[in-house]
């Protein structure tokens, strides 16, 4: 006999069973919901991307976490490490897309990084862009998208932080790197950190004591302005943050971090304008801007603050067989609440007992039972049983749709 194979995922890779799939589409649901609403249409890039596309936008630390390799074709490939630079590709090469273009993208990305609480080397992300408008409205549109869809999740205390990158003009990409952890580890976690990027340590003082003195640019209090006109309150959705920098070098006006009061595991996206990134690509400047859900780290926060529907399966009524004579009107019946959009279910094997069957639906959590009998048929009704309390009635079968749906 040959060698067993353990089962096993792969370090920072997890399997999503039904009842966690039901929650994550959950989620998703609202998100499209709220994102559609806005006027944002779907897009969805492939998983793998040319090394180039990737290399070189993000900035020295991300692009060594992006998973590189050659294919069979001896093409120097990577797996997509976001989504703001697939659509900056995506700009680039279908350039009679009407203007502004304003998308939304929910896919899986892939970093080699080290896993850690809410951090995962395979995870989903939440993308909502807006590309072609230099005009403030866009990110403050982008903004209320986002806030509209936590509240819609459920969430009481979520607030957006939002800084302006051209505060940071005269630094380093590294520098700006370290002053973003700021609120993470601390000032001398951060001075440590700019003094081993090369930074004297009087200076790297001085500059972390900078920030308690700044105040919005123009820029931000025009965007402010426009976040209170929409019915954002400014220091309850959203407030200034001058240490805020987002790490990533593609970035280049306003940004933004969404984080909730009640959840220490960090924040739940971010994002900001990135307007020369897809110059890159064709030469000439393009207005962006967007933000991404940290979608694992958002279904977290959810389950930790029990803001998650608890459904153990899609199904909502399971049609036992009671014999084998019987099994037409059990198929009818099951067909008939399908018709009607009941999730329905049933027994595959007509010779499984009775209290078998019943006990498949209560172990899969099907909160309802149809039962079947002879007596049933000629009375023209169905017997619906509760699993969650036992009560059976005895009903017709479009009293039976109603009450399942």
């Amino acid at each position: 006999m040959d060698k067993k194979i353990k089962p096993q995922n792969l370090k920072g890779f997890r399997d999503f069973l039904p009842s966690q799939a039901l929650a994550r589409g959950f989620v998703i649901g609202k998100i499209k919901d709220v994102f559609e609403k806005f006027g944002f249409d779907p897009l969805e890039t492939p998983a793998l991307e040319y090394a180039e596309t990737l290399l070189g936008k993000y900035g020295e630390d991300a692009d060594r976490m992006i998973y590189l390799f050659e294919d069979r074709g001896k093409r120097r490939v990577g797996l997509r490490y976001d989504q703001t630079v697939p659509l900056a590709r995506v700009i680039a090469q279908y350039q009679t897309l009407p203007k502004p273009f304003k998308r939304y993208q929910i896919q899986p990305v892939w970093r080699a990084e080290n896993t850690q609480k809410g951090r995962f080397r395979e995870f989903m992300q939440c993308d909502i862009d807006t590309i072609g408008s230099k005009n403030i409205l866009a990110d403050a549109e982008i903004i209320n998208a986002v806030m509209t869809t936590v509240k819609s999740l459920g969430f009481k205390n979520a607030k957006m932080l939002i800084n302006d990158r051209s505060i940071f003009a005269s630094l380093k990409p590294g520098f700006i790197v370290a002053i973003d952890k700021l609120v993470k580890v601390g000032k001398e976690g951060v001075t440590k950190e700019l003094v081993g990027r090369g930074m004297k340590k009087n200076e790297a003082e001085k500059l972390i004591d900078s920030f308690d003195s700044k105040r919005p640019t123009a820029l931000l209090n025009t965007l402010f302005e426009s976040l209170k006109q929409s019915g954002l309150k400014e220091g309850v959705d959203f407030e200034f943050s001058p240490t805020l920098a987002r790490g990533l070098d593609y970035y280049t006006g306003t940004i933004f971090e969404l984080v909730v009061k009640d959840y220490e595991g960090g924040s739940l996206g971010g994002g900001g304008r990135y307007d020369k990134l897809i110059g890159q690509f064709i030469g000439t400047d393009v207005p962006a801007t967007g933000f991404a859900f940290g979608f694992d780290r958002l279904v977290e926060a959810m389950a930790e603050l029990d803001l998650l529907p608890k459904t153990p399966t899609a199904t909502s009524v399971l049609v036992t067989i009671f014999s084998q004579e019987l099994l037409p009107k059990s198929l009818s019946i099951v067909t008939e609440l399908r018709n009607n959009n009941v999730n329905a279910d049933i027994v595959l094997d007509a010779e499984t007992k009775l209290d078998k069957q019943l006990k498949y639906a209560n172990n899969k959590g099907i909160p309802y039972v149809v039962i079947v009998g002879s007596e049933e048929v000629k009375k023209n009704v169905v017997k619906l049983k509760d699993m969650k309390t036992g009560e059976q009635k005895e009903l017709t079968i479009e009293d039976c749709i109603a009450l399942c749906k």
